[in-house]
């Protein structure tokens, strides 16, 4: 499990609820106790003062040479490995360690991710997976690096960790409420700017959540379901948890690796789930922007498959696990 930002160990955790089978999570990041749920602590691989040679003239994506962190890592999961010997591994996400595993002789069912995954290293890691996982509803993305593995994919819809929580009813408000919601995979975004368009803006009432500069909470889901207007960047993990709560959204993507969001925004811009700009807004555009989100309603959210999909996910990766 990837270590950057919370939103891999959200989609881990909601999986391992639904898996019958037992089950062990390598990943750097501290994970917290979860029934019938080992752990292994990885050591980070990216911690070195250089990293020469990381993508191994252009067939990996992270493998700098001799660095300890990566040396100590690959040592820890190949050991476990040859000492317990499991049935399925998933990855999500790591070119190397699905290589690494496959070598092994273990099958691996592979997290896909949207964005431009046709490089070399990616292609690789889909054509080794015995099974593939995408995290969204197949009717509105199928990119074709992805369809050309269409015997070995599935699409499960989007994974929340709030999957099947109830919906707490809206508080009475004397204004439309805006939360800013930022997760921690990092933005540019802070809390003056929010200030800002508050200050412009007073016939809204405005929260923010992990923003830079402001609060952050373990439960964001009663801020969530409170919202009348969610602003968001397009994590996946994020557009899930939106789509859960059923709130409108204002989604503006952040620029990351192989456009990943940027790709998950232009989806939900044609699907028509969600207002979508490529920068944060003018402050004159928020009332416009707020009304347009409104008017899309909470029912387009079902379209993004969210509920069920952690166990639908759960049920392959059992599946595989007994084959």
């Amino acid at each position: 499990m990837h270590h950057h930002g919370r939103g891999h160990l959200a989609r881990a955790t909601s999986i391992c609820a639904h898996l019958r089978e037992p089950v062990t999570i390598l990943s750097s990041l501290a994970i917290p106790e979860q029934p019938g749920v080992s752990t292994v602590r990885l050591p980070r691989d990216d911690d070195g003062t250089t990293a020469v040679g990381a993508d191994a003239g252009g067939a990996l994506h992270w493998a700098p040479l001799h660095d300890t962190g990566l040396r100590e890592r690959m040592a820890m999961i190949t050991e476990w490995v040859s000492t317990h010997r499991p049935r399925v591994m998933v990855v999500d996400v790591s070119v190397e360690v699905t290589l690494l595993v496959r070598l092994l002789g273990v099958p691996v069912v592979v997290v896909a991710m949207p964005g431009d995954r046709t490089d070399a290293p990616h292609e690789l890691a889909y054509r080794t997976a015995e099974h593939i996982v995408a995290a969204w509803p197949q009717k509105l993305y199928e990119p074709p690096w992805l369809a050309q593995h269409s015997q070995k994919t599935t699409y499960v819809g989007g994974i929340s960790r709030f999957g099947g929580r109830r919906r707490p009813p809206p508080p009475a408000q004397d204004r439309p409420s805006i939360l800013v919601l930022n997760g921690s995979g990092g933005a540019a975004l802070t809390t003056d700017v929010v200030d800002g368009c508050a200050a412009a803006h007073p016939e809204f009432s405005w929260t923010t959540l992990g923003v830079k500069g402001g609060p952050w909470v373990e439960d964001p889901w009663p801020a969530l379901c409170a919202a009348d207007v969610v602003v968001s960047s397009a994590g996946q993990s994020s557009i899930a948890d939106i789509a859960t709560a059923g709130r409108p959204a204002i989604i503006v993507a952040q620029d990351r690796p192989f456009a990943e969001q940027r790709t998950t925004a232009g989806v939900l811009h044609r699907a028509g789930l969600a207002v979508v700009r490529p920068q944060w807004p003018e402050l004159a555009d928020w009332p416009h922007l707020v009304d347009d989100a409104r008017a899309l309603g909470s029912d387009v959210w079902d379209r993004w498959q969210t509920s069920q999909s952690a166990a639908r996910a759960a049920t392959l990766i059992d599946e595989m696990a007994t084959s």
